[in-house]
C-alpha cells in the first residue's frame, strides 16, 4: 500500500470511530430512561409555558371580591377589564383576592422557565469567557480564580437579596443576580478541563505551528468542553428556578403583580391551614419542574461522561 492510500485509509478509519464514537453516545441518551423522562416531563411544560393564552381560562390578574378563597372546582364570579361579570370555575380555587389560581400557575411557568434558561445561558456565557481565560493564560489564572473565590464565599441567596435590593425587582434583575452566583462554579468547571486539555498533543501542535491562543481556544479547547457544560447547565436552571421561587416567597423577587409560584404560594401561606390550595398546586408544580430537569441532568452527565457511560 502506497503513502498516499495509507494516509486516506488512516484518515477514513479516524473518521469512522469518530462516527462511531457518536452513534454510540447518541445512542445511549436514546436509551436512557432519565433522559427519556426529564425531556417528556419539561416538554411538556414548555408547551404549557407556550400555550399559556390558551390553555389559562381567564386573565390571572382578574378577581372579584365575591370569588374569593373558593375551594377546587367551584363555581364564581369573575370582573373582565370591560366591567363584565362572568360566571367561572376554578379548577385549582381562587386566592384571597378572588383570582383564578389554575391561570395564574398556567401564567407562571413561563416565568419560572425563563429564569432557569436564561440564568442558565448567562452563567455559562461569563464561565466559559473566565474560564477559558484562567485555564490557558496562566498569567490571569490567579486573579480571575481568587475573584471567582470571594464571590463563592457569599452565599448565593445573599447576593441574589443584595442585587435586587440595590435595583428595581425586575425580569431581568432577578435573572442577573440569580446568573452571577453560579459564574464561578462554570468557570472553576472550564478552568479544570482547559488545565487537562491544553496538554494534548493535538494542542501543543497548534500552538508550535503558530496558531493564535484565541483560536486554540474556540476551535480546539471549547468544543471538548461542551459535554460537561450541558449537564452543568441544566443544574443552574434547576436551581434558578428553585431560587427565583424562594427571592419571591420572600417578597424580594419580581413584583406581587407578575404571576409567579412563589408569588402565588407567599399570598396564600396565610390561610394555609384553611385553603392549603393557594400553596399546593404552585409547589406541585415547582416541584414537578426541578425534579425533571434535575433527572435530565443526571441521564445527561451519565451518557455524556466517559466514565458514566461504561456502566450505563
Amino acid at each position: 500500500m502506497t503513502a498516499p492510500e495509507t494516509e486516506s485509509f488512516e484518515s477514513l478509519s479516524v473518521e469512522s470511530a469518530a462516527v462511531l464514537r457518536q452513534e454510540s453516545a447518541w445512542q445511549r441518551v436514546r436509551r436512557n430512561g432519565a433522559v427519556r423522562f426529564g425531556a417528556v416531563a419539561l416538554a411538556l411544560l414548555i408547551g404549557i409555558a407556550a400555550a399559556a393564552p390558551w390553555l389559562g381560562t381567564v386573565d390571572p390578574s382578574l378577581f372579584d371580591a365575591g370569588s374569593r378563597d373558593l375551594l377546587p372546582g367551584k363555581t364564581g364570579d369573575i370582573t373582565t377589564l370591560e366591567g363584565e361579570i362572568i360566571r367561572h370555575t376554578f379548577f385549582m380555587g381562587s386566592d384571597s383576592y378572588g383570582r383564578d389560581i389554575y391561570s395564574r400557575v398556567v401564567f407562571g411557568t413561563r416565568v419560572s422557565l425563563a429564569v432557569g434558561v436564561c440564568a442558565a445561558l448567562v452563567a455559562l456565557a461569563f464561565g466559559i469567557v473566565f474560564g477559558l481565560s484562567a485555564g490557558y493564560l496562566r498569567w490571569l489564572d490567579g486573579v480571575l480564580m481568587r475573584i471567582m473565590d470571594g464571590i463563592m464565599a457569599i452565599p448565593a441567596i445573599l447576593i441574589a437579596i443584595a442585587l435586587i435590593a440595590a435595583w428595581r425587582g425586575s425580569l431581568v434583575t432577578v435573572i442577573v443576580a440569580i446568573a452571577i452566583p453560579e459564574i464561578p462554579r462554570v468557570s472553576r468547571l472550564v478552568r479544570a478541563l482547559v488545565l487537562t486539555i491544553r496538554e494534548e498533543p493535538y494542542v501543543e501542535a497548534a500552538i508550535a505551528l503558530g496558531t493564535p491562543p484565541w483560536k486554540i481556544m474556540l476551535a480546539h479547547i471549547l468544543p471538548n468542553t461542551v459535554a460537561p457544560l450541558v449537564v452543568q447547565g441544566t443544574f443552574i436552571c434547576a436551581s434558578a428556578i428553585l431560587v427565583e421561587a424562594i427571592l419571591s416567597f420572600l417578597g424580594v423577587g419580581l413584583p406581587p403583580d407578575i404571576p409567579t409560584w412563589g408569588n402565588i404560594m407567599a399570598e396564600g401561606r396565610v390561610q394555609f391551614v384553611e385553603y392549603p390550595h393557594n400553596v399546593f398546586f404552585p409547589g406541585i408544580f415547582l416541584a414537578v419542574t426541578v425534579l425533571a430537569v434535575n433527572i435530565l441532568g443526571d441521564g445527561l452527565r451519565d451518557t455524556l461522561d466517559p466514565k458514566m457511560a461504561k456502566r450505563v
